[in-house]
């Protein structure tokens, strides 16, 4: 079998363009595909490492701002929470971009845009600006939410079925790595009694380094279009919601405990903000070294299985961590936040991989086969992966908003933990019931049209 070709496309385009991209082909994966594909993961995780970083620069810089800045603890919730809100709606456009633009392209753009609420939190952050002005720069930040379903959505083109797990896990936990990191560099400037500014100085060449490296060493791929119909298919599909629901259990707790983690240890066990910083870091950096193990998992026994009883560890975590309030043990409460993230991580990387595992089914289901079922498959998972990270990310504002009101009511976490519980549980009934008792009937159909063939999602 000859490999497509890779010849780069007209000169018009501007930038590296490839023409031809069939990593379903044996062939061509192991002549070219792979090593390319490897190459544009490497920087794609880059860029959107820097990325979160950016968008959850704010969960540390509220840490620096002490009585002096005149900041309630609910306006700090609130604050954070706004920022991921930003966050999670420009996942969106973001999604539509790396057809419009390139991944490459955009991975250049999208880098470089970071700088504008880096730029305006150096300029703004200091005892004497309003409330209203940090908000206002926080929002800004919500952009380097983005980051990741730009970069999903481009490396879901360059894998093939039998990799995404991984590949898209891998590209996913070393984005979500920039999390610990900023907050350990929090860490450290903290330690050596710098300022929020030393921090965000730090930042600045990051970004920049990011955007050149993705402009020398990433690609486009020429057949990634923008699909108006497959988005408005994956809008109607049924299972872009439920896994949406399923990722606001994963992702979003990931990403709303990333922020509020530090502060539930200031306002509830009364730590000093160097000693908060000296945990917060943990779980958040245990959380996405685990995300590609997810991906792992879900590749070699089912995301469906994994996500099941990652979700049962969830609720044992979160059990812990409502007794651990109770008795005011800080000791107890780290360890069982700290599980609770490493869970979120890999559940992370479980539900991902599920997404195009499920379109896969319904393009078999169909009587479509090889190339037909696996561009059917990237169409539609493609499509659905900017929804449901968009949706998934909301939970993050959930959590925040959660932590702010049980603080206002109780003076602790302990009501939105119970909240959160309950969360899990309905996660818990909706993975078996949507795709684990169906598996086990083997006779189930999405629809009465689709009764034939039958669907099966017990490997997806």
């Amino acid at each position: 079998m000859t490999a497509p070709s890779t010849a780069p496309a007209p000169p018009s385009r501007g930038g590296r363009w490839i023409q031809q991209w069939d990593p379903e082909d044996e062939t061509f994966w192991k002549e070219t595909g792979e090593k390319v594909a490897k190459r544009n993961l490497l920087f794609s995780v880059l860029s959107e490492h820097i990325g979160f970083s950016v968008w959850t620069m704010w969960s540390v810089l509220v840490l620096f701002m002490g009585p002096e800045y005149g900041l309630t603890p609910a306006d700090k919730f609130l604050l954070t929470s706004m920022v991921t809100l930003v966050g999670a709606v420009v996942r969106v456009p973001y999604t539509f971009a790396v057809a419009i633009f390139g991944g490459r392209n955009w991975t250049i753009i999208s880098a470089g845009l970071l700088l504008v609420p880096t730029v305006a939190a150096f300029a703004v952050i200091k005892p004497g600006t309003s409330f209203n002005t940090f908000l206002l720069v926080g929002l800004l930040a919500g952009i380097g939410g983005g980051n990741f379903a730009s970069s999903m959505t481009n490396i879901n083109a360059f894998f093939p079925l039998r990799k995404k797990g991984w590949a898209l896990g891998l590209n996913a936990g070393g984005g979500n790595i920039g999390v610990p990191v900023i907050q350990l560099v929090a860490l450290a400037i903290i330690g050596a009694s710098g300022g929020p500014r030393v921090l965000l100085g730090i930042y600045i060449p990051f970004i920049v380094v990011a955007a050149v490296l993705a402009a020398l060493f990433m690609d486009n791929i020429e057949n990634v279009k923008n699909d108006t119909g497959a988005a408005k298919d994956a809008v109607k599909d049924g299972h872009t919601w439920i896994m949406s629901f399923l990722y606001i259990g994963t992702f979003g707790s990931f990403i709303g405990y990333s922020f509020a983690f530090g502060q539930v240890l200031t306002n509830q066990f009364g730590r000093t903000p160097l000693e908060a910083a000296y945990v917060t870091f943990i779980g958040p950096l245990l959380g996405s070294l685990i995300r590609p193990l997810g991906g792992w998992l879900a590749d070699k026994y089912g995301g469906a299985k994994i996500t099941l009883y990652n979700y049962v560890g969830m609720g044992v975590a979160t059990a812990v961590l409502i007794a651990a309030s109770m008795e005011k043990s800080l000791a107890l409460f780290t360890v069982a936040f700290v599980v609770l993230f490493v869970l979120t991580g890999l559940g992370n990387g479980s539900t991902f991989k599920m997404i195009p595992g499920i379109f896969q089914t319904k393009a078999l289901a169909k009587g479509l086969e090889g190339e037909a079922a696996a561009a059917y498959g990237r169409r539609l998972s493609g499509a659905s992966m900017g929804l449901i990270g968009a949706v998934g990310a909301l939970g993050g504002v959930g959590i925040n908003l959660a932590f702010r009101q049980s603080f206002l009511s109780y003076g602790s976490g302990t009501g939105a933990f119970v909240a959160f519980l309950a969360f899990y549980a309905a996660c818990f009934v909706v993975t078996w019931a949507v795709y684990l008792r169906r598996s086990a009937a083997k006779g189930q159909a999405t629809t009465a049209s689709e009764a034939k063939p039958q669907l099966s999602y017990a490997e997806v």
